[in-house]
């Protein structure tokens, strides 16, 4: 640990998560000393790995879209390698894009990568959709170039030039992904399979922004999708090691309890929990908002104008994962995808309001990373991750006694589902099992209500909102900003490096203009 004396840093960053990695790399390439604070003896957060018995598990991670080859790289790779942090992580790519099934109108589809290849296999499943996908495919590349355009001029866009170079996005800013589908014509069949994508964002298709949604499909399509080798803390800690080579400080075991200001509400400092007192003006916080304002920051700063925007939000997707490492290889066992989506209908609204309550959520986004790289875990074995949502408080409603029965119940049923919908048998070749709930992610990360998607990008708070106010946000509380899945770019791995990007460099920012 560095020594905790009285020096004061430029920035300090609260939470070294994939957002708080990432802005404490921006702050120092900017010139300015940063001290990353972490509570826990490892960087990383969700984005870890743990070992039970002879396997490895990665802890979040199913792949890292928007990344793209050495030779045609997306942005999170350009990203990785302005950050100087690239060729510090051995990557592998993922084979497919996913694999749909649904219990109600019996979709079975494996999705490949690739625009064109992915439009063929479109219309093999669904005869006559190639004009529509196509139509859809066009339409999402002028989403990511607005957004690109958006970022490279740290969200101080220009609004003329958006009505002329980006006209389509401008008109597709207000509806929502069902709204634009239905526009193109799209026909229903074609558009259940183009929407398995969605709960990764965590939002119904009926409300979820299809700039939203057009901008990660696009990602995840055209630019593949990768995986660390040795799991998503392989990052984290090449991360970490940058930062200390720009001579920036990292403290673990140092968790923020306090942010201090001064009589006019100016930030002076951060205190630790020992009692540590850490001199700074700028704080960049990998945390809950809900966190920050309600807990750390004294009520006399807060104005009720926080208070109340703060209090609007509404959280998103409650985490539920199952881990587990199988005594037979996939191929022994018939697992023949990396990443499968299992839902009990193709209508994502419906599908949305089954995921509130615990007895009636059997959806699951599982992965088998052997099928991406079978080195992953010892010969003749396999592991694969389950992971599910709620969206509500409903696990709260689960009493102290009847916890541990609840965790197993919901782990058979993913194990059921899955057996019942790909026909492989699981049950009998279990050696390793962990479970996580939302009350394990609330413990581990302190996220109010377990949630793992931050707040709820819908309606309002939906992203396009989130960018175009992200000038007004800063005003709200000058010298902190937000990174990671309650930040302006939501939930996700990509997201968050990308909002730790914006942060970080805003924040640099926001120090020239102070010496001006």
């Amino acid at each position: 640990m560095e020594n905790k004396g009285t020096r004061q840093y430029d920035v300090v960053v609260i939470g070294a998560g994939n957002g708080g990695l990432t802005a404490a790399i921006r702050v120092l390439q900017g010139g300015y000393s940063c001290l990353l604070l972490e509570k826990h003896n490892l960087p990383g957060g969700f984005a870890t790995s743990f070992k039970r018995g002879r396997f490895e598990f990665e802890a979040s991670l199913h792949e890292l879209n928007d990344f793209g080859s050495p030779e045609a790289p997306g942005d999170i790779r350009t990203l990785f390698r302005e950050l100087g942090v690239e060729e510090k992580v051995d990557w592998i790519r993922i084979p497919e894009a996913y694999h749909l099934i649904t219990t109600d109108k019996k979709y079975d589809c494996e999705m490949p990568f690739g625009a064109e290849a992915f439009i063929d296999k479109m219309e093999q499943y669904v005869p006559g959709s190639r004009k529509s996908m196509t139509a859809f495919f066009e339409l999402c590349e002028e989403v990511r170039d607005a957004q690109a355009y958006s970022t490279s001029v740290n969200g101080n866009t220009d609004s003329s030039y958006m009505k002329s170079h980006f006209p389509n996005f401008v008109k597709a800013g207000s509806y929502s992904v069902n709204d634009v589908l239905d526009s193109l014509k799209m026909p229903q069949a074609a558009r259940d399979i183009l929407n398995a994508y969605w709960c990764y964002l965590g939002v119904d298709c009926d409300r979820l922004s299809f700039l939203h949604y057009g901008s990660m499909v696009i990602r995840y399509i055209t630019r593949d999708a990768w995986m660390p080798k040795m799991r998503s803390h392989e990052i984290s800690l090449a991360l970490e090691s940058r930062i200390r080579e720009l001579g920036g400080d990292v403290w673990y075991h140092s968790e923020a309890s306090k942010i201090h200001t001064d009589a006019a509400g100016k930030i002076t400092g951060v205190e630790l929990k020992d009692g540590t007192v850490v001199a700074t003006h700028h704080v960049i916080a990998n945390c809950s908002p809900h966190l920050v304002f309600g807990k750390m920051l004294p009520a006399s700063a807060v104005s009720e104008q926080v208070v109340r925007a703060t209090n609007a939000r509404e959280f998103s997707g409650r985490g539920f994962t199952m881990f587990l490492g199988l005594n037979k290889s996939a191929e022994e066992l018939g697992i023949k995808s990396h990443n499968y989506f299992i839902y009990d209908t193709a209508d994502s609204a419906k599908q949305f309001d089954m995921m509130r309550k615990v007895d009636t959520n059997h959806v699951q986004a599982t992965v088998c990373l052997n099928n991406a790289f079978p080195e992953c875990s010892p010969r003749g074995t396999c592991m694969m991750y389950f992971t599910t949502m709620f969206m509500s408080d409903d696990w709260g409603n689960v009493t102290e006694t009847d916890y541990f029965r609840a965790k197993d119940r919901v782990a058979a049923d993913m194990i059921r589902v899955f057996e019942r919908e790909t026909g492989c048998n699981l049950h009998d070749h279990i050696e390793e099992i962990s479970v996580a709930s939302p009350t394990t992610y609330a413990r581990y990360c302190g996220h109010p209500e377990g949630s793992i998607y931050g707040y709820l990008t819908a309606d309002w708070d939906s992203l396009m909102p989130r960018l175009m106010m992200m000038k007004e946000d800063a005003r709200l509380f000058p010298g902190l900003r937000f990174v990671g899945g309650y930040a302006m770019r939501s939930s996700g791995y990509s997201s968050a490096y990308v909002s730790g990007d914006i942060s970080g460099r805003q924040t640099v920012g926001d120090l020239k203009a102070e010496v001006k």
